[in-house]
């Protein structure tokens, strides 16, 4: 009890001092609850949706078993469909009260009025459906009135409210039977979540007009029980009728139930990825409380020895600092988790603005998310806290005659030095090893363990480098500023650990920066060279919605060269096969089909052959990898059974390499060989296109572009873009998924920052007297605190350094990875790098404003007196 009491006493009188610290643990527990409150919403919104809409039993086409029953169609235009006569056939079955057939399809493009694509800008899709007494159960017409006829359609509020859109407004919907005028006839609003798609309503004629080519047919068949039966035996008449195998039969349960293993698993990532980066947090805050505490204890030495003087014995001492880092992770814990729901609202809106509405009456918290947080929380700060305890159970009362400080705390220990060396040096070499793998698998272990390795040991080593880095910082940042940048100097080298703990922890987040901005670099740098030098195409052409390029486009940019304005377009898309090899084996893959001018647009890297013959009637071309395992050569027959197809014997005229940044090891065969096997109606859509302008020189490659654009322009869906722009394309992707990785590694970087303000703040309490006796002597308070800013920065940079050196260390043994997989330009973001250093430097500046400003306002008598 006295152990508890003199643990609470000294808490609270130190409060202040843990206030970063609280904000650390506050901060890593709310983005883990704040994940998984946010990720169990999401995951319980589509479960209403999915009971909301769900019948007692539904029937779909059939589908392999790799197919997601979100596919609505294929990559024919045309989504899988069964007969309307199964309505018929199932409306008799024992149990059936109602069978209504509906027809959906992600193959549209709805544009307003001003030419402008009105789907979802974030990468949903724009879904047309049938409307019916099904869609009921979801959406309610709160404008206008449900379409009837080809001319009616009706759209959700959504999209309205996004585009200024009302009942009487023309939209043009562009499908794959043709371009089609409408009328608005009403708005409807979702009565459970938007699942982030623009959805039009047709009535189910118009539907399967604009969808499935006018064919009676239906994608999706809902049959409602009169409640005699139970579903299984519902689904079990059905089956009986219309035959167990030949459709995809589900109950509602087993309906409700798949479509969430299939959100799930993208909630699993998605949770996977965030609860990572928070992970990284939590290690960044863990050196933020061994710092705190480490200090704290050091500024108590005298107090410990005198507890220990009169009476308390090393393990009191030792539960004694335990019990504060207990009530620091019990009520930064607390905080974090409330704070962490307000993280999931946010996260919530921000789902809102990609157009998933999302609403906080299903908020779900789970019971365990917050006992997740709290026990985090606390075995966080008690392993962190667990170091410093020991250091003060050390402590022998002999201390109390001494002024603060440990012995232990002036230098790092050099067993410690010698093994982070040692594992520095083994990660180094780990790292270094990538470069002798032959694939890319085999070299992800050493890259793993290099990074573990590397890290870990840097982090251990860091207190013995202080002496040399901040000497040589120091040497070229401070020696300007006189008497107080020496004293910046001495602060910084005064304690090696306290240094070398602050800077790593905010080293990690910037290794991770700058280890990402190699590898991003990189692979734009590996792609444009690639571009550059096998690019033969003037303009590339594909859809910006993920959707095949339908055939009025299409025959709108053929019709150039005709006109003359363009020598040939080149039509690309993909082809299912199962590929019988001339050993007896088999294999599943995806082939390019394409017009042999393709050969033209894009110089492939041949290994034996000649690219072009593979687009002749009956050739094929095929990757290294698999000629080299399995012996084919130049002439050798494969068997090649089309998806949807039927089988033909085409000869290998061209063995292609694998290390290739675009188009690595693809195999090819020509439009014409594909259309001799696969029926028209089941080949595939373009999936891009490429053209060439009908001259060399730039008024003829300008006129070409006019033409290209000027024919692509009703159709809004549609990109094209040169050489140079395709290559900011890349660029800009990459970039934007790096910026995504950055904005999640800013939790790291914060809670860093925070760890520089607390040593800082600690360290002015630490030298009160220090101070007060420095003001005493003429040091100015403009000085004071130019000091302390001037210390901030030199350990920013420290760490900056640390953790940019390691960064693209790990980058550039990414990098020889992505070499094996046809990436192999190394390129380091000098600009990003240097950016970063700077940065740094800022942060440190910012870090000291507040702990400088506290220095500053020190009265000195009070500080003199000070113990």
């Amino acid at each position: 009890m006295t152990v508890l009491k003199t643990s609470l006493r000294s808490f609270f009188s130190h409060k202040g001092r843990m206030v970063l610290s609280g904000m650390a643990v506050v901060l890593s527990v709310a983005f883990v609850c704040g994940t998984l409150v946010f990720t169990a919403t999401m995951n319980s919104t589509f479960d209403k949706l999915f009971a909301e809409s769900a019948s007692n039993v539904m029937i779909a086409p059939f589908e392999e078993e790799e197919e997601s029953s979100f596919d609505e169609g294929s990559s024919t235009g045309v989504p899988d469909s069964v007969p309307a006569g199964v309505a018929d056939e199932v409306s008799g079955v024992e149990g059936v009260e109602r069978v209504t057939g509906t027809v959906a399809s992600t193959f549209v493009t709805a544009v307003d009025k001003d030419n402008d694509n009105v789907g979802p800008s974030a990468g949903g899709p724009t879904i047309l459906a049938s409307w019916s007494d099904i869609e009921l159960r979801t959406m309610e017409i709160t404008e206008g009135q449900a379409p009837s006829g080809s001319s009616e359609a009706m759209i959700d509020s959504d999209t309205a409210e996004k585009h200024d859109l009302a009942a009487g407004d023309p939209l043009r919907l562009l499908t794959i039977s043709g371009d089609y005028e409408v009328t608005i006839s009403g708005i409807a609003e979702f009565q459970v979540t938007n699942p982030g798609a623009t959805l039009v309503y047709t009535d189910l004629p118009t539907a399967q007009e604009f969808a499935l080519n006018g064919e009676d047919r239906y994608t999706q068949v809902y049959v409602d029980s009169d409640g005699s039966v139970t579903d299984e035996r519902l689904k079990a008449g059905v089956a009986d009728v219309i035959g167990a195998d030949t459709y995809k039969l589900q109950t509602a349960d087993e309906y409700i139930e798949e479509n969430r293993d299939e959100i799930g698993q993208i909630m699993d990532i998605l949770e996977y990825v965030l609860l990572g980066f928070a992970g990284i947090s939590l290690l960044v805050g863990i050196f933020l409380i061994v710092n705190t505490f480490s200090m704290l204890v050091a500024q108590r030495t005298r107090e410990i020895g005198l507890m220990r003087a009169i009476g308390s014995s090393r393990r009191q001492v030792n539960r004694s600092v335990l019990i504060e880092a207990l009530l620091l992770g019990v009520f930064g814990s607390i905080i974090g988790f409330l704070v962490g729901i307000g993280l999931a609202v946010g996260l919530m809106a921000l789902m809102g603005a990609l157009g998933i509405n999302m609403s906080t009456e299903d908020l779900t918290i789970d019971p365990s998310v917050p006992i997740t947080g709290i026990v985090l929380g606390v075995i966080v700060t008690l392993l962190a806290a667990y170091i410093p305890a020991r250091r003060a159970a050390k402590i022998s009362p002999m201390a109390a005659l001494r002024d603060a400080g440990t012995p232990g705390d002036v230098r790092a220990g050099r067993v410690r030095a010698g093994i982070g060396a040692a594992l520095t040096l083994i990660g180094l070499a780990a790292l270094a090893s990538t470069a002798a793998a032959d694939e890319a698998a085999a070299g992800s272990g050493p890259l793993a363990l290099g990074v573990l390795l590397s890290l870990i040991g840097l982090i251990l080593v860091g207190p013995a480098l202080v002496g040399l880095v901040v000497r040589a910082i120091s040497a070229v940042l401070l020696r300007g500023f006189g008497p107080v940048g020496r004293l910046a100097e001495r602060n910084a080298l005064r304690n090696p650990r306290r240094t070398g703990a602050t800077a790593s922890a905010l080293m990690i987040g910037l290794a991770l920066v700058a280890g990402l901005s190699v590898v991003g670099s990189s692979m734009v740098a590996s792609a444009t060279e690639e571009i550059d030098e096998s690019l033969g195409a003037d303009y590339i052409i594909n859809t910006s919605n993920f959707t095949p390029i339908q055939p009025n486009a299409g025959d709108a940019l053929t019709s150039l060269v005709d006109e003359g304005k363009l020598d040939h377009v080149t039509e690309f898309r993909d082809a299912e096969a199962e590929v019988t090899l001339p050993d007896g084996d088999t294999t599943e893959k995806t082939i390019g089909v394409a017009d042999p001018t393709y050969a033209e647009d894009f110089s492939s890297d041949v290994v034996q052959g000649d690219f072009a013959a593979a687009f002749e009637p009956g050739g094929i071309a095929i990757g290294a990898d698999t000629a080299d395992g399995h012996g084919v050569g130049i002439g050798d027959e494969l068997t090649v059974a089309f998806d949807d197809g039927d089988t033909a014997t085409l000869t290998v005229q061209t063995i292609l390499s694998e290390n290739s940044a675009v188009g690595n090891g693809s195999w090819y065969v020509s439009t014409e060989t594909a259309r001799s096997h696969v029926p028209e109606d089941k080949l595939s859509l373009p999936i891009m296109m490429f053209a060439s302008a009908a001259g060399t020189s730039d008024e003829d490659k300008d006129a070409a572009r006019a033409a290209v654009d000027a024919a692509m322009e009703p159709y809004p869906q549609m990109e094209v873009n040169d050489q140079a722009e395709f290559k900011d394309l890349i660029k800009s992707q990459v970039g934007m998924l790096l910026n995504m990785v950055y904005g999640l590694l800013a939790l790291a970087i914060i809670v860093a920052i925070l760890g520089v303000i607390n040593t800082l703040a600690l360290s002015v309490v630490e030298r009160t007297r220090e101070i007060g006796l420095m003001r005493a002597i003429g040091l100015s308070r403009r000085q004071l605190r130019r000091m302390i800013r001037l210390e901030s920065i030199v350990i920013a940079l420290f760490g900056a350094l640390l953790g940019l050196g390691l960064g693209m260390a790990w980058g550039a043994a990414g990098q020889q990875l992505l070499a094996l997989e046809g990436m192999p330009v190394l390129e380091i973001p000098w600009g990003t790098i240097i950016g970063v250093f700077i940065g740094s430097a800022v942060v440190g500046l910012l870090a000291a404003l507040l702990p400088a400003f506290r220095a500053g306002r020190m009265n000195v008598l009070n500080a003199i007196a000070t113990e």
